[in-house]
C-alpha cells in the first residue's frame, strides 16, 4: 500500500536518500514481482503437499528418497518463510512510518535512520531473489569444476594466475561456497602455471559462468627492473560438476594414459611428496586433468575420473545441442583482443567487463573477491543478448 508525507535526506555518508514512500512502495513492487516469479501460491500448496510427505511414519524406510522429500521440503519452506518474513518486514516499515508520519515532522527525523536501514535490508534480500531468477541454465544450480590457465604475458601472466585464484577463493569465502584444489602447477619464477579447483555450494556453476573468458592486467610490472608498465592474460575455465556421472559417461580404460609425478602445489601438510600426483589424459577427446592434493595415488585417480568424467559429460551435452557456445563458450587465445574483462592498475584504477560494460574503480576490492555485481550484471545481459 503506499503511504504519504514524503520524506527524504542524507545518510551518515551525506549521501541524499530518496523518499521512503517512494522506497516503500518500490519495495512492495519488486515483492509482488518475487513472489509471482517463484510462484509463492504454488509454493505453498507444494510445502502443504511435503509437509504431508515428511511427517509420514514410513518415510525413511527408503533413504534415498527419504532425503530428496526433506531437501525439497527444507528450500520449500524457505522460500516461503523468506517471502512472508519480507512482506512482513515491508508492512511494519510502513506502519511505523504512518504513525510517525501522523506525530509531526520531529518524529519522522528521529526514525529516519532506522526505517532505512530497515528498508535497505530488505532491498538486498530482494536483490538475491531477482539474482535466483536470472539462473535459467539447465546446470546453474549444480557445483562446478573452475580451472584458471595463465596466458601470454611471461611471469607477470603467471603471477596474475595466482592473484585471479586467490580472488575467485576469497569471492567463495565471502558466499559461504565451499572449494576444494586439486590441482596447483607452480611458474618458474612467480605465480601459477595453472590451478584446478571445485567450487560447492548453491549456483556455484551458474555464478561462476560468468566469469569464464580471458582477462586481462595491466599494471606496472613487478618483475620489471626498470619497472614499465606490463600487460598479462590468464583464462578462467569452468564446467558443472555432476557427482554421479556413471550411466551418462562410458570411459573405457584403454582410451586414458595415466601419469603420476610428485605434488608441487600450496597443501601444506596435506602434500604427499611421493609421486603421489596424477595426470589423466583422455586420448580420443585430448582432454587433460590433475589431481595432487589428495593424500594418496588412488585418491587422487578416483578424484582426476570424477573431473574427467564432468568433462566429457559436457563435452556430450554441447555435441547433442549442436552449439559448441552454449556451455563451454568460444574459444579463443589467452591473448590480446580476445579478454572479457580488462584489470587496470596502471595508469588509472579500473575493471571493467567488456561483455556488460559494468565498470568499477575500485580494483582492490574486486582482486579481493567483490565480484558479485559483475556476475550478477553478466547473467542480466545473458538473459537479454543470448539465446534462449
Amino acid at each position: 500500500m503506499a503511504v504519504s508525507g514524503p520524506i527524504g535526506g542524507a545518510n551518515a555518508q551525506g549521501e541524499d536518500r530518496p523518499d521512503l514512500t517512494v522506497v516503500l512502495d518500490q519495495l512492495q513492487e519488486r515483492l509482488d514481482a518475487a513472489s509471482k516469479y517463484l510462484r509463492l501460491s504454488e509454493l505453498r500448496v507444494e510445502l502443504q503437499r511435503l509437509e504431508e510427505l515428511v511427517g509420514a511414519p514410513d518415510l525413511w524406510n527408503d533413504l534415498d528418497n527419504a532425503r530428496k522429500v526433506t531437501t525439497a521440503y527444507t528450500r520449500a519452506k524457505a522460500d516461503v518463510d523468506l517471502l512472508d518474513g519480507l512482506h512482513q518486514q515491508i508492512e511494519d516499515a510502513q506502519q511505523l512510518f504512518e504513525i510517525a508520519n501522523g506525530e509531526g515532522e520531529e518524529t519522522l527525523l528521529e526514525l529516519r535512520d532506522g526505517l532505512y536501514a530497515q528498508t535497505d535490508q530488505v532491498g538486498k534480500a530482494l536483490d538475491e531473489l531477482e539474482l535466483r531468477s536470472l539462473f535459467s541454465g539447465e546446470f546453474d544450480g549444480r557445483d562446478a569444476i573452475a580451472e584458471i590457465h595463465a596466458g601470454a604475458g611471461g611471469t607477470d601472466a603467471q603471477d596474475w594466475a595466482e592473484m585471479m585464484l586467490r580472488m575467485y577463493l576469497r569471492w567463495a569465502e565471502r558466499r559461504g561456497l565451499s572449494v576444494e584444489i586439486d590441482e596447483v602447477t607452480q611458474g618458474g619464477e612467480a605465480g601459477i602455471l595453472s590451478a584446478t579447483f571445485v567450487v560447492r555450494g548453491e549456483h556455484a556453476y551458474g555464478l561462476l559462468s560468468s566469469e569464464r573468458g580471458v582477462h586481462r592486467l595491466v599494471r606496472m610490472s613487478p618483475f620489471d627492473s626498470q619497472h614499465r608498465r606490463q600487460t598479462s592474460f590468464a583464462s578462467f575455465e569452468v564446467t558443472p560438476f555432476l557427482e554421479d556421472l556413471e550411466d551418462v559417461v562410458d570411459i573405457d580404460e584403454k582410451d586414458l594414459r595415466i601419469d603420476t609425478y610428485r605434488s608441487s602445489g600450496a597443501g601444506g601438510q596435506h602434500i604427499n611428496v611421493t609421486d603421489s600426483a596424477v595426470r589423466i589424459t583422455h586420448l580420443p577427446t585430448g582432454i587433460v586433468v590433475s589431481c595432487q592434493n589428495e593424500r594418496s595415488q588412488l585418491q587422487n585417480k578416483a578424484k582426476a575420473m570424477q573431473v574427467l568424467a564432468a568433462k566429457l559429460a559436457e563435452r556430450q551435452r554441447l555435441e547433442r545441442r549442436a552449439e559448441l557456445t552454449a556451455l563451454a563458450g568460444p574459444q579463443s587465445d589467452v591473448a590480446w583482443g580476445n579478454q572479457i574483462r580488462s584489470y587496470v592498475m596502471a595508469p588509472y584504477q579500473l575493471v571493467k567487463d567488456l561483455r556488460t560494460e559494468h565498470e568499477t574503480g575500485n580494483v582492490d576490492a574486486v582482486l579481493d573477491g567483490d565480484l558479485d555485481e559483475f556476475m550478477s550484471a553478466y547473467l542480466r545481459w545473458r538473459r537479454t543478448n543470448e539465446p534462449s
